[in-house]
């Protein structure tokens, strides 16, 4: 039987539940475990943590919604993180983690040997968080890191914190989708990202919704779309004070570069389907293409 999912939302769950929950984890029939918003006990989490650390089929966890609520939940959770080898995406949405708790989850987050999205909107961190994170974003040829981060939400981390994730983001080898929504970066920091972007050769996706930006921010990013050649295929831009014209030439640009992108694989595809086309022209050049975001991250839709 392959593996399925176990889907919860704002339920107070029993003893009961918890172990037939933990059961199926044990049993390697859960590949989704989604608790959103559920209400537990503290023995109860303590054993569901130690359920996904059995797990060897669980790829996707989300506990958004408050459930790590306390240091002692995760302490619980990291622990259980040590031992699991097949989680890939982890969402912990609307947790008050802290720095504090952030500096406890890490180490488990850094030796993680399948995490490749994480999720950390709204979890109250500051810059020293922001530290922890970058290192999760290794530089280009070293260890393997996260392709897909969430960090909406965070109104404490300082244009400071943010100059250093954009430093990381540059150099990331990995980082595909980053999600910056309703923080209030404004344009400083909206100029530190689009050198990051120009930089970056995998970033594919950025959301800036909601984030105190304007004309000024539009321009900028604008310039960069339009004279640098980036792996960017979607930027929002929704809920700032920049005029819908702005907006629509970015919408544009990147949709041009993405249909440029398509024909080029299709000629590739041409091409290797049929060798002997175009062999007779001396100046041929090969075609690189960037993958785009290839294997599924399990993408949550919900926070």
């Amino acid at each position: 039987m392959l593996p399925g999912s176990i889907q919860i939302s704002g339920e107070t769950l029993s003893g009961a539940e918890i172990r037939d929950i933990c059961e199926s984890l044990r049993e390697n029939s859960v590949r989704l475990l989604s608790l959103r918003g559920c209400q537990l006990c503290e023995r109860d989490f303590g054993q569901l943590c130690r359920g996904v650390a059995e797990s060897r089929s669980l790829a996707q966890l989300n506990l958004n919604l408050g459930i790590v609520s306390s240091i002692s939940r995760v302490k619980q959770l990291a622990e259980a993180l040590k031992e699991n080898r097949s989680v890939q995406s982890l969402f912990l949405h609307g947790s008050p983690l802290t720095d504090a708790g952030l500096a406890l989850l890490n180490p488990a987050l850094s030796i993680h040997p399948s995490l490749v999205a994480l999720d950390l909107g709204d979890c109250m961190l500051g810059d020293e968080g922001i530290n922890l994170i970058c290192g999760l974003l290794p530089p280009d040829g070293a260890k393997s890191g996260l392709k897909e981060l969430t960090l909406s939400a965070n109104p404490g981390i300082t244009s400071k914190g943010w100059g250093r994730l954009a430093i990381a983001v540059a150099h990331s080898s990995q980082l595909r989708v980053l999600n910056l929504d309703y923080n209030p970066l404004g344009d400083q920091v909206a100029g530190m990202l689009a050198v990051a972007v120009a930089s970056s050769r995998t970033l594919e996706v950025l959301d800036l919704e909601g984030t105190g930006l304007t004309n000024q921010s539009a321009l900028t990013l604008l310039d960069m779309v339009e004279n640098y050649p980036t792996a960017l295929r979607t930027l929002i831009l929704a809920e700032n004070n920049i005029s819908p014209e702005l907006q629509q030439q970015i919408s544009d640009l990147l949709s041009e570069g993405e249909e440029e992108e398509e024909t080029e694989a299709r000629e590739v595809t041409a091409r290797e389907k049929n060798p002997w086309i175009c062999q007779n022209n001396s100046s041929s050049q090969m075609v690189l293409m960037t993958s785009g975001l290839g294997d599924s991250l399990l993408a949550e839709t919900e926070m």
